[in-house]
């Protein structure tokens, strides 16, 4: 038998590697090297506690690692990090390090992921489907309202909608998502606990609650020209598909929608009065080639999500072509890509427990749903 006092031991020392764990993670992020380099150093050395045990020769040997980056490795650990220690506790803060299995996989796929997430909130597998939208921050009334509807409409039909928490565009589009019950994410390029603009306090709050407000930069991270390039990356890179409404030419949202192209996202694009110069990134997206939209249809149509179900007030997946019992298509019907909890399915189908249970593990087979956190389950693509 094990003692209680060797098991408690364990736990505590278990603890402790976690968290100088963490505070490895936390010092690699606060040098802030390219993503190449730091992605690379992970690569080499398994981890950033190994990086920080590795020699200057052995450092040496990363080509993506400039000499001035070899030199902030080797220099001494920041104080802030036990600051940021004690914040991240007292907000309820995560971190997501690019090895963990909570690490989005749509953002472990693009050209130079950030090695570490900060987040309010949580990004959870449903997010996976997810567009973008994003504008300039000097919309007009117009570029503002089209923005929260189709993000609204978007929301309600059970898809995330992600964009930058700037002014504009962007603040319309998380108010259209947050309106119609749905879920948001906000990708900052500052720290996630600098609040800008700082009349989105409340708003980022609201959206930590059901969706999430997260960033690559260290906390304390002021939002930097610089950094919103970058960051443009994350918000193409976590969406399937990229809706620019009313942009300049020369915008951060024609960053992102470049970013979506080399990711091979769909690119779309809401067209505009001719006057306006606020329109004219959008029509020249629409030159190149981009999709033409005007409501939230015309990207689900694109995204082939089916036919309206009106009474339900979303859209429903189109099942595959294969022979449903009529249990299997009453579950599935009311199945959608918001996630539906096990006890939910029960009330809601009238069907007895064994009966859900077992027609669940049936539909999961045959690839129609897919069970999520929560003990719920959504519809699959």
């Amino acid at each position: 038998m094990i003692a209680v006092a060797e098991i408690l031991a364990a736990v505590a020392d278990a603890h402790v590697v976690i968290e100088n764990e963490l505070r490895a993670w936390l010092r690699l992020s606060r040098l802030e090297l390219s993503p190449r380099a730091a992605n690379a150093l992970i690569e080499r050395f398994g981890g950033p506690e190994a990086v920080f045990g590795a020699s200057e020769a052995e450092l040496v040997t990363v080509e993506q690692l400039s000499e001035k980056g070899r030199a902030k490795l080797l220099g001494p650990v920041p104080a802030a990090i036990e600051r940021d220690l004690r914040f991240m506790e007292e907000k309820g803060m995560t971190v997501t390090p690019i090895t963990s299995s909570d690490y989005p996989k749509s953002l472990k796929d693009i050209f130079d992921p950030p090695i570490l997430l900060y987040s309010y909130g949580q990004i959870i597998e449903s997010d996976k489907l997810a567009i973008a939208i994003v504008g300039s921050r000097r919309a007009t009334v117009y570029g503002r309202s089209i923005a929260e509807k189709i993000a609204r409409d978007l929301a309600a039909r059970g898809l995330t909608v992600v964009s930058g928490g700037a002014r504009g565009v962007d603040t319309a589009a998380h108010k259209g998502a947050m309106a119609a019950g749905g879920r948001t994410v906000a990708v900052l390029g500052c720290g996630v606990d600098v609040i800008y603009p700082a009349e989105n306090k409340k708003l980022f709050e609201a959206m930590a609650q059901n969706g999430a407000v997260v960033s690559e930069f260290p906390l304390g991270a002021t939002p930097e020209p610089w950094r919103f390039p970058p960051r443009n990356r994350l918000i193409s890179g976590l969406s399937i598909g990229v809706l620019v409404c009313q942009s300049p030419k020369a915008s951060g949202a024609l960053i992102t929608a470049g970013y979506a192209a080399e990711q091979g996202k769909d690119v779309y694009a809401v067209p505009g009065n001719v006057d306006d110069e606020r329109n004219r990134g959008c029509h020249a997206l629409l030159k190149d080639g981009a999709k033409l939209v005007e409501s939230a249809e015309d990207i689900l149509e694109e995204l082939g999500l089916g036919e309206s179900d009106e009474s339900a007030g979303r859209y429903q997946l189109a099942l595959p072509m294969m022979s449903l019992s009529d249990d299997e298509s009453q579950i599935v019907s009311l199945l959608s890509l918001e996630p539906m909890q096990v006890d939910d399915i029960i009330l809601k189908s009238g069907l007895s427990v064994p009966l859900v249970s077992g027609t669940l593990t049936i539909l999961e087979m045959k690839n129609l749903i897919r069970r999520v956190p929560g003990n719920a389950y959504v519809r699959a693509l």
